[in-house]
C-alpha cells in the first residue's frame, strides 16, 4: 500500500465491507447495499496544537453516513475524514 500520512486532525479509514446477503440468505444487489458506518483506522494525523488526536491505527470506529471523502490507493477504497466525524470507538 502507498503510505499516506494524514495531516492534523484527519484520519484514514478502511470501511468494513457492506453486507453481501441478509440473515435469511437473500443476496443484496450493489444498488441496495447500505453504506457501512464502521471501519478500521489505517492512519491518523498528529492532531492540532491544542487538540491531540484520540484514535490510533487499528481502532474500529463508527462514523456518520455521509462522512469523509472516498479515495483509492493501490486499488483499495478508503475514507479520509476529520476526527470530529467519528462518533466513537468500538471496544
Amino acid at each position: 500500500m502507498s503510505k499516506l500520512q494524514p495531516l492534523a486532525d484527519r484520519v484514514l479509514i478502511e470501511p468494513t465491507p457492506a453486507e453481501e446477503k441478509t440473515a435469511s440468505g437473500i443476496i443484496i444487489p450493489d444498488t441496495a447495499k447500505e453504506k457501512p458506518l464502521r471501519g478500521t483506522v489505517v492512519a491518523a494525523g498528529n492532531g492540532k496544537k491544542d487538540e491531540p488526536i484520540s484514535v490510533k491505527e487499528g481502532d474500529v470506529v463508527l462514523y456518520g453516513q455521509y462522512s469523509g471523502t472516498e479515495i483509492k490507493l493501490d486499488g483499495t477504497t478508503y475514507l479520509i475524514m476529520k476526527e470530529a466525524d467519528i462518533y466513537g470507538i468500538f471496544k
